[in-house]
C-alpha cells in the first residue's frame, strides 16, 4: 500500500515551474529543484520521476494556466478574427509587464540539437498555438472577416513566428511602441478590417 504524500503537490509543482522558468531546463539541477520544492532526492523522484518528467509536468501546468486557458476563453467568447487579435493583445500586455519572458519560448531558445527530446516536447506545444491560429483563420475566411486570398496554413505559421519574436524582443527592447508596431504588422496578414483602428 502506497504511503500518502506529506507535501502539497500543487505548491511543489509551482515551485519547480518557477525554478525552470527563472533558470531554464539545462541550468536547473535536481538539487535546485529539491531545494525549491522542499523535497529530498528520493521523494522528488518517487513523486515526479526524473528531471525531464518533472519539466514536462511543469511546462504543461504553465500552459494550462496560460496559453491553453487563453485559447479556450478567446475561442469561446469571440468571433475568429477577434480571437486572434485578442490573443496578440494579451501577449503584448504580458510581454511589457513580465521581463521573464515566456517559459515555453525561453525553452525553445535554450534547447539545441543535442537535446532532441526537449525540442520535440516544446515543438509539440507550439503546434497547439499554430493550430489555434489555423482554426481561427479558416473560420474567419468562412465568415468573411479574414481575407480569403491568404493561405491559412502559411499565415498561421507566420503568426506563430510573430508571437515567438514578440516574446523574445520584449526581453531586450520592451518599448510599447516597438512591440505594438510588430504586432500590427503581424495582424495585417489577416487583411483589412474596417472597424479596427488600433494600428492606424
Amino acid at each position: 500500500m502506497a504511503r500518502p504524500r506529506n507535501f502539497n503537490e500543487a505548491k511543489a509543482l509551482d515551485a519547480a515551474t518557477a525554478q525552470f522558468w527563472r533558470h531554464g531546463f539545462g541550468a536547473t539541477s535536481t538539487r535546485d529543484l529539491g531545494a525549491a520544492m522542499g523535497l529530498g532526492p528520493a521523494s522528488l523522484y518517487n513523486a515526479f520521476g526524473d528531471k525531464r518528467a518533472l519539466f514536462r509536468r511543469c511546462l504543461d501546468r504553465y500552459l494550462d494556466g496560460g496559453m491553453r486557458a487563453r485559447i479556450t476563453r478567446l475561442e469561446r467568447e469571440l468571433p475568429p478574427r477577434a480571437a486572434i487579435e485578442g490573443f496578440v493583445d494579451e501577449i503584448l500586455t504580458l510581454s511589457r509587464n513580465d521581463r521573464r519572458g515566456c517559459m515555453m519560448v525561453n525553452t525553445t531558445l535554450e534547447s539545441g540539437p543535442g537535446d532532441r527530446e526537449i525540442g520535440d516536447l516544446v515543438g509539440a506545444r507550439l503546434q497547439e498555438l499554430e493550430a489555434f491560429f489555423l482554426r481561427c483563420l479558416m473560420a474567419g475566411q468562412r465568415d468573411g472577416s479574414i481575407a480569403a486570398n491568404r493561405n491559412a496554413a502559411d499565415v498561421a505559421r507566420l503568426l506563430l513566428a510573430a508571437i515567438i519574436g514578440l516574446r523574445v524582443l520584449a526581453r531586450v527592447r520592451p518599448q510599447a511602441e516597438l512591440l505594438r508596431g510588430v504586432a500590427c504588422e503581424a495582424l495585417a496578414l489577416l487583411g483589412p478590417h474596417p472597424r479596427d483602428t488600433r494600428c492606424t
